[in-house]
């Protein structure tokens, strides 16, 4: 099992690219399996510029209704139908995305090569992908149209016997699943091994919590709690925290607010407004409430490790 979790940021600006950033899309890697969240125009210009695999990419996850956020997903279907691709493609997205991609093949008189499976995304909390390793599930922004975040994170894994007592106490392949589970090892001559000596932990499981446009709220916090990595949407620095406000979106020190009320291990923060050619000042106030900062910036991989306990 590949152990990467590994986020690579494809766009960072809010509601039009600039010279110098595309709107907002990442493409995750957890394990064996490649994800894209949001997906805005010329996210698959950038997938081809940064050598990312998107035919390997089966599940895209837009978090709202905005252009900034889905105007590159037409074009990224229609490359797939263009290339041949015969794998199934899951889209999760608010109510209204089935209509959108509809309309573009309707007109077109065009079949796609391959079965588009659309999710809708409805308010509340929801559990949208469950696998062996992983799971995702929405967390429900504040914004002017219905918005959702997503949460992906690793299930608890089996404990790990140690090689040394397999060999030790002769362990019998019967007993291994349950061993793994926590149980103690019953020998032979009934004498019992407590699990803690045969066994160690595994690792903790990973988190990352990709929270998109929204007024500052702590209506998630309990959900994102200890998330290793945290992005969180900046778009307009401090002084300009009455127009955040009236756009219903967040700012620097709102995104650290909630990333130190959350016991986030780093934040990440992105969607720049158009309007700054500079980003330091971005990072320099988020940092006063929170160190643990970075900005997002095209083409930047950030991996999310184990914590240590």
């Amino acid at each position: 099992m590949s152990e990467i979790f590994r986020t690579t940021i494809l766009g960072s600006s809010a509601a039009a690219p600039t010279s110098l950033r595309h709107t907002t899309a990442q493409f995750l890697q957890v394990h064996n399996q490649r994800f894209l969240l949001d997906c805005a125009e010329g996210t698959q210009m950038q997938l081809r510029r940064f050598k990312i695999p998107m035919m390997k990419i089966s599940h895209i996850f837009i978090s709202h209704l905005h252009g900034d956020h889905f105007l590159g997903l037409p074009g990224l279907l229609f490359t797939y139908h263009l290339l041949g691709r015969d794998k199934d493609i899951h889209i999760y997205s608010p109510p209204g995305m089935d209509e959108i991609i509809g309309i573009q093949y309707r007109l077109a008189q065009l079949k796609p090569s391959y079965e588009i499976h659309f999710h809708e995304l409805l308010r509340g909390q929801q559990r949208i992908y469950d696998d062996r390793f992983i799971y995702i599930e929405t967390i429900e922004m504040d914004h002017r149209i219905p918005t959702y975040g997503f949460l992906i994170k690793e299930k608890e894994r089996e404990r790990n016997i140690l090689k040394e007592s397999i060999d030790r106490y002769k362990i019998p392949r019967k007993q291994m699943p349950g061993i793994k589970q926590g149980n103690d090892l019953i020998t032979q001559n009934g004498q019992v091994i407590p699990n803690d000596k045969i066994t160690r932990s595994a690792p903790p499981p990973r988190s990352y919590a990709f929270c998109s446009d929204t007024l500052y709220t702590d209506q998630f916090i309990d959900q994102i709690r200890n998330a290793d990595l945290l992005y969180h949407e900046a778009t307009f620095m401090q002084n300009k925290a009455d127009i955040a406000r009236e756009k219903t979106h967040s700012t620097t020190t709102e995104a650290a607010t909630l990333a130190k009320k959350a016991g986030a291990g780093k934040l990440l923060i992105g969607h720049y407004s158009a309007r700054y050619k500079e980003l330091q000042g971005f990072l320099d106030e988020a940092k006063k409430v929170f160190p643990n900062t970075i900005l997002a910036s095209e083409g930047d991989s950030i991996d999310i490790g184990f914590s240590e306990e």
